[in-house]
């Protein structure tokens, strides 16, 4: 889909998709994924392939013994999770390295990790919800390219992202919610990851969804992400608030969100 034009007449440049995310993405679509095809793409792309090993042998993962190629990184990990890394990675190439920047790529791949294996236990599209959790907060990559200095110095100021919301409209005249979004429309992740991208600061502010949006178990599983992240004392208020919103079973919603919390709590501390 394109880009809003609103967006395009600001000057503000959404990075195209990199090559091999859309070779990655054409295998995806695919009824019957060839996990090789796969394999072979990634280690094709030599930058690529070093990244991907690098975040999977991580602590983030957990894994028992070092892992030594992709092919065996997707028999560990799984086809969702290796493309995840895939992406994050390919992501992170289409903006210059920044120290500003790189507090946003590591809750990215947590938030991304957990949103995608909550999903899971809960039967919903883990791969859209995985991605969404991976592009929420791309749209600050956006504007400090855009502008760094002053976009810095925004970042600075902000004591919240609704607070930051405002001084990008402000000084932009858009918001990195909204360019998220454009950017994951242009990347041609799914409707639902690119509604919980456009809302997330909102639904993470009020707890409430926009009533015109339909598309809500990924903005709850991001909600619930960022809450294990950074309240989880807080977790079954508001995991009682925001999943009926979406329809889903607050009991076993709760319960996921525990054994995904644990797993990565486990995961991080055997890694260290």
């Amino acid at each position: 889909m394109p880009v809003n034009p609103e967006l395009r007449s600001l000057d503000i440049d959404i990075p195209s998709q990199p090559e091999s995310l859309v070779k990655l993405s054409l295998l995806l679509a695919e009824d019957d994924v060839n996990l090789g095809a796969v394999a072979a793409l990634i280690e094709g792309d030599m930058a690529l392939a070093a990244a991907v090993m690098k975040a999977v042998n991580s602590s983030l993962y957990g894994l028992k013994g070092r892992v030594q190629s992709v092919q065996q990184a997707i028999t560990y990990l799984g086809m969702r999770e290796i493309a995840a890394i895939t992406f994050e990675m390919g992501l992170r190439a289409a903006f210059p390295p920044a120290a500003e920047l790189e507090p946003l790529w590591q809750r990215a791949a947590q938030r991304g990790l957990l949103m995608g294996r909550l999903g899971q236990r809960l039967s919903l599209d883990a791969w859209a919800a995985h991605s969404a959790g991976l592009f929420e907060e791309c749209g600050k990559a956006v504007l400090y390219r855009h502008a760094p200095d002053h976009y810095t110095a925004m970042l600075r100021a902000a004591r919240s992202d609704a607070e930051l919301v405002t001084l990008e409209h402000t000084g932009f005249g858009v918001s990195h919610d909204a360019l998220g979004a454009a950017l994951c429309d242009s990347w041609g992740l799914a409707p639902a990851a690119v509604a919980s991208v456009r809302h997330h600061v909102g639904l993470l502010t009020t707890l409430e969804f926009p009533p015109h949006v339909t598309k809500r178990s990924v903005g709850v599983l991001s909600v619930i992400a960022n809450t294990l992240l950074d309240a989880p004392e807080t977790l079954d208020a508001v995991v009682a608030q925001v999943a009926p919103q979406a329809e889903l079973d607050t009991v076993l919603a709760l319960r996921g969100a525990r054994q995904v919390q644990q797993q990565l709590a486990e995961a991080l501390a055997n890694g260290r």
